[in-house]
């Protein structure tokens, strides 16, 4: 069964609310991934070299909550600068 040719409309003639029709969501599934990523998380890319010392995302979390934590402990506190009126 072949598919019909649409007629392609140029992009000032598509109203600026409206997906072009050359972009075809037809045959879309939803992401089966996307329930893995806890709400509010984000997911963040390593470099391969990176990634190889970490072998699970426990373990890259593990080191990064430590590394906060030294900063933590040596970023001086900002003191809150009065206004004169």
């Amino acid at each position: 069964m072949k598919r019909e040719k649409s007629k392609k409309l140029a992009a000032d003639q598509v109203p600026g609310d409206e997906i072009l029709p050359e972009y075809d969501f037809s045959r879309a599934r939803p992401n089966s991934y996307a329930a893995r990523y806890a709400k509010g998380s984000i997911v963040v890319t390593l470099d391969p070299d990176v990634a190889t010392v970490f072998p699970s995302a426990g373990h890259a979390n593990e080191a990064l909550r430590a590394l906060a934590g030294i900063i933590r402990r040596h970023t001086p506190r900002r003191v809150a600068s009065r206004r004169s009126a």
